[in-house]
């Protein structure tokens, strides 16, 4: 049940993202609303491996920069986790499409706040 609230949670969060920043967006092949909740729902899948298998590898490698800037690399380590789920989505025709670092950072801002915000008012669920 958790994984499935999260994967809402980061669906949730890129859909916003996609649409509060105009670099960030997700292509489906056909311009539907059920092609877009399934790419959606993919790319939050991706977006959820990635954040679990690779953002605490590169979080460990990346502490003394974390420490350094009291945290705020943070900020870049999630942009950086946003365009390694756009690489690994655009190798098909459909997904997530980042143009850039800085549309990458703004969004992975957004997506860590309604990660934040959601959190806390679904409590220990998640």
């Amino acid at each position: 049940m958790q994984l499935v609230l999260r994967l809402i949670i980061n669906a949730f969060a890129l859909w916003l993202a996609a649409y509060l920043v105009g670099a960030i967006e997700l292509v489906s092949p056909e311009d539907e609303v059920g092609w877009k909740i399934i790419v959606l729902l993919a790319v939050a899948g991706v977006f959820t491996l990635v954040n679990a298998l690779v953002k605490p590898i590169v979080k460990l490698l990346s502490l003394p920069l974390v420490i350094l800037t009291l945290g705020l690399f943070l900020l870049v380590v999630n942009a950086l986790m946003l365009m390694l789920t756009a690489a690994i989505t655009e190798i098909t025709d459909y997904g997530l499409r980042v143009d850039g670092f800085w549309a990458a950072l703004v969004g992975g801002l957004i997506i860590s706040l309604v990660n934040w915000g959601l959190g806390l008012l679904l409590g220990d669920e998640i």
